[in-house]
């Protein structure tokens, strides 16, 4: 994508379109919001697919593997997509979630609040269709659809608004480093130290939001990487297993067949042959 911002709508038609001939599972250098109003979402990400109906909302990491099949539900379809470079937005709400989809995807109930946030992507794409579109009223326009969006977050997962938000802050942190650090021989110790706290605070903060320790994270972070250079690239087993830190080709296996069910070369082959 060459715009550092474009918005447009999935209708019946266009999910008909779609259904018909999907993409297969791709990469984006771009991030993704989708803001579902009806219909459903079928979504192939981290390689799993999961479903879910509207209202919702939906936020895609560039990078990520990933595939969106919109459906009807009801006889319609109604969302909103919304995807803008990285350096438009940097201090998005939802970096939080970028690595972890279970995390951001979002049911939301419907009534005034979700009504509000259509009304802003309507208000955004008005503003789009401008001769001359002004990004920064655009840009400014995006920021407050996320923190509506993180609004209706916090009420849905807790009461203690307070103690969430410093948790997240530290969370977000947290993700931050990994993302710059997953592909190393590093463990909990390295990620406490950089937070300047202890490993037991991290893990309970990591529990807290995401249900997973530290080193669950960690992994987390490096089988999904794994399985996009397996998918990815022509890089042998031991050679993917290196670059991400495991320095023998059985462990790194042993990891990733206990955390998957298949060796990497199983995996490797069952995707070929679903993509083929």
């Amino acid at each position: 994508m060459n715009q550092l911002f474009k918005i447009f709508k999935i209708d019946n038609e266009e999910a008909a379109r779609i259904i018909a001939s999907p993409d297969e599972p791709h990469q984006h250098d771009y991030e993704e919001l989708i803001v579902g109003m009806a219909g459903e979402l079928e979504h192939f990400i981290d390689f799993k697919t999961t479903r879910i109906e509207a209202p919702f909302v939906s936020f895609v990491t560039k990078g990520k593997v990933h595939r969106i099949i919109p459906k009807l539900k009801n006889g319609q379809c109604d969302m909103w997509v919304l995807r803008f470079q990285s350096e438009f937005i940097p201090e998005t709400t939802f970096q939080l979630y970028s690595y972890y989809h279970d995390q951001a995807t979002l049911k939301l109930q419907g009534g005034d609040c979700f009504s509000h946030l259509a009304a802003l992507c309507e208000t955004i794409d008005a503003a789009m269709q401008q001769e001359s579109p002004d990004l920064g009223v655009v840009r400014h326009l995006l920021n407050g659809l996320f923190v509506m969006i993180e609004s209706e977050r916090e009420k849905l997962t807790s009461d203690d608004h307070g103690l969430e938000k410093t948790q997240n802050s530290t969370l977000q942190s947290f993700l931050k480093i990994l993302e710059e650090n997953y592909h190393r021989p590093v463990g909990v110790d390295f990620y406490a130290e950089k937070l300047f706290m202890s490993a037991r605070n991290l893990n309970l903060i990591c529990k807290n939001i995401l249900q997973k320790t530290v080193s669950e994270i960690i992994e987390t972070r490096k089988l999904i990487e794994a399985k996009n250079q397996l998918l990815q690239t022509d890089k042998n087993i031991s050679e993917i297993g290196f670059d991400l830190g495991y320095n023998e080709k059985s462990y790194f296996s042993n990891v990733f067949k206990k955390r998957t069910g298949q060796t990497p070369s199983e995996f490797r082959e069952e995707m070929m042959s679903l993509l083929s």
